[in-house]
């Protein structure tokens, strides 16, 4: 099953050449979910031909501009396409008063349902595969991240270990693999573990963005396959991280670390940072999390199934 990360964009505060401001999506088997919408969100989904019709959820960090800006241009989207699929939209109460605002102000021919859902800390949407979890974090203002979570999947299916206990081709099958008991040709109960491998772990997405660093985040993304989070300087502008309640590469990565995650993908830089300069931000990273990445633009990471232990 595809589960796939797009850094839409990497920039803070303000849009660079080459570095839009911070937004990203996942998909997972078709369905898109996109975190934050920066000015540039829709040039990047076009250069990466993400379909905007299959973004279903949009998930907002917090009321900066630069996490906003780019939502009224994606939602006028819809005069140009065919949708009628609703669009959820998650983020602080605020964002429901931005969004009407936009609408009246400019008019907006919006061809389709729009729910905004004010958010709190816990679980804010469930689905049968997989879940979003909301956690609080600390800026200037009322601010969020998120993780998506898919649910353990059923272990292997043993073709041998069906057969063996009379349990013949067809529908059968599928009820095990579902985790129902059936009944084989004997009249004997057969139960899913008698032909289901260990339970195999889902995979797990974080983002995090505009926060001043505090030990709990790690717990918030723990055992994530990716932590997006921002790096907004480096270690020697500690201080001025700390005053404007931003974080520092070295601190991105203690999260890393101390939540045990796969990969940490950098994103949210500085202006003050030219491309060249990037890479002082992922060195610094690196002398505390090793597989570090220096996100830019329109990056593509892809996580794989974990199989069973």
């Amino acid at each position: 099953m595809s589960f796939e990360v797009f850094s839409l964009g990497t920039s803070g505060m303000m849009p660079l050449p080459g570095r839009f401001l911070t937004s990203a999506l996942l998909r997972r088997e078709g369905k898109c979910f996109l975190f934050d919408c920066g000015e540039g969100t829709q040039v990047s989904l076009k250069l990466l031909n993400l379909r905007w019709k299959q973004i279903n959820s949009i998930f907002i960090s917090h009321m900066h501009a630069d996490h906003v800006t780019g939502l009224p241009g994606l939602l006028m989207l819809s005069s140009q396409v065919d949708r009628v699929e609703p669009l959820y939209i998650y983020g602080p109460a605020k964002l429901a008063d931005y969004i009407e605002a936009n609408r009246k102000i400019l008019d907006m021919y919006i061809n389709y349902p729009i729910y905004v859902i004010p958010v709190q800390p816990g679980v804010i949407l469930e689905e049968e595969e997989y879940y979003v979890n909301c956690f609080p974090l600390k800026h200037t203002k009322q601010c969020f991240g998120y993780s998506l979570v898919e649910k353990e999947r059923p272990g292997e299916f043993s073709v041998e270990n069906a057969l063996s206990h009379k349990v013949p081709r067809g529908p059968l099958w599928g009820k095990l693999q579902k985790g129902e008991d059936v009944i084989n040709l004997d009249g004997e109960v057969v139960h899913p573990s008698d032909v289901l491998g260990e339970k195999r772990k889902g995979r797990k997405f974080s983002y995090v963005t505009d926060t001043m660093y505090f030990p709990e985040i790690s717990d918030y993304v723990r055992a994530s396959d990716i932590l997006l989070c921002e790096a907004m300087f480096t270690e020697d502008l500690k201080e001025d991280a700390l005053s404007k309640k931003h974080m520092t590469a070295m601190q991105a990565a203690t999260i890393a670390k101390d939540g045990e995650v796969d990969m940490l993908c950098l994103q949210h830089y500085s202006p003050r940072y030219s491309d060249k300069d990037l890479k002082l931000l992922l060195e610094e990273a690196k002398t505390i999390f090793e597989n570090t990445i220096l996100t830019r633009d329109r990056m593509i990471f892809e996580v794989a199934n974990h199989e069973s232990p």
